[in-house]
């Protein structure tokens, strides 16, 4: 669906993107983070024909993007961060006009619009002015109209920016419905919403790609270690005492909270080994009841911070 070949973007001595490269098949979800200044918004404001790239070629259903320019772009909706709205239209108003702009047939209109309006949860606000809609209200606008017209790729930059936590389920869901028919790269800042929606995950870092994978494989390669999380009945000196006869553990961490009785700490060791069974053992033989044992599970946030530090480290 996408080709992106050592694309570069300069603005006099600045590169926001550096030699960037990769591509994307059809029906897929590409969560595309990094941090503020990494070079996203740039990169798909390129794919999209907003601006040219300075070297390098992106290519949407096999079309290049600076020789066939209308063509590719009828085949992509964007969302940007900041919908493009007017406020002084009506919703329905509004979608009309992107309809047309987009060159929906005429036959076509009024059925697609009611559709994409149930679809982003418009249709009791259709009749209303844009200005005086929430926030999430106007993110809402601004997805229905990156929908119109069903094109075959879908970009989304922050879509689920000023929705509450039901908008942003609901929204979640119709990216996972869009996906059946439309392959969508998705941008945003609330890493859990990549991991819930996205097949595979792209972070570039000042401009250059830094890895791509799928959530749970970057979670299982950078982890290195696995561990645990222990509430024990006993003193600080008896729960050191009885980790370090465990030899396998690599590192023990204690953890305070004044309100407990417990002694709360986090124990790991290499992710080769399988050692709660070991641990509860020891325990119980030291008559040290454990009151909670759970598992410690790297988050994408982690992994996200771990990878552009050490992206930043060899810059």
């Amino acid at each position: 669906m996408i080709e992106v070949t050592n694309l570069v973007k300069k603005y006099d001595n600045y590169i926001a993107v550096d030699q960037l490269s990769f591509t994307l098949e059809k029906g897929k979800i590409l969560g595309f983070l990094g941090p503020n200044g990494a070079g996203k918004s740039t990169t798909m404001n390129m794919i999209t024909g907003y601006i040219a790239p300075t070297e390098g070629t992106i290519r949407v259903n096999g079309y290049e993007i600076t020789e066939e320019p209308e063509i590719v772009k009828q085949s992509i909706g964007y969302l940007p961060e900041i919908p493009p709205i007017y406020p002084e239209m009506k919703v329905k108003e509004y979608l009309e006009f992107v309809a047309d702009l987009k060159g929906v047939k005429k036959t076509d209109k009024i059925e697609m619009i009611h559709e994409i309006e149930e679809m982003t949860g418009l249709t009791e606000v259709q009749e209303r002015l844009i200005r005086y809609l929430s926030k999430g209200f106007k993110q809402r606008v601004g997805l229905a109209g990156a929908i119109m017209g069903y094109p075959e790729l879908i970009i989304l930059d922050e879509p689920t920016v000023g929705l509450d936590p039901v908008q942003i389920i609901e929204i979640r869901d119709l990216i996972k419905k869009l996906s059946e028919k439309h392959t969508i790269i998705l941008s945003s800042h609330i890493l859990s919403e990549v991991s819930a929606v996205c097949d595979e995950v792209m972070i570039i870092n000042k401009g250059r790609f830094v890895v791509r994978d799928t959530p749970d494989n970057l979670v299982k390669q950078q982890k290195g270690a696995t561990g645990i999380e222990l509430s024990v009945k006993a003193s600080k000196e008896a729960v050191e005492q009885i980790i370090t006869e465990i030899e396998e553990i690599q590192e023990i961490k204690f953890i305070e909270k004044e309100t407990s009785e417990l002694v709360h700490c986090k124990i790991f060791y290499s992710e080769e080994e399988e050692l709660r069974e070991k641990i509860f053992y020891a325990f119980a033989k030291a008559e040290c009841p454990i009151y909670e044992m759970k598992g410690i599970s790297t988050s994408l946030e982690e992994i996200f911070l771990q990878l552009t530090k050490e992206a930043e480290d060899l810059c």
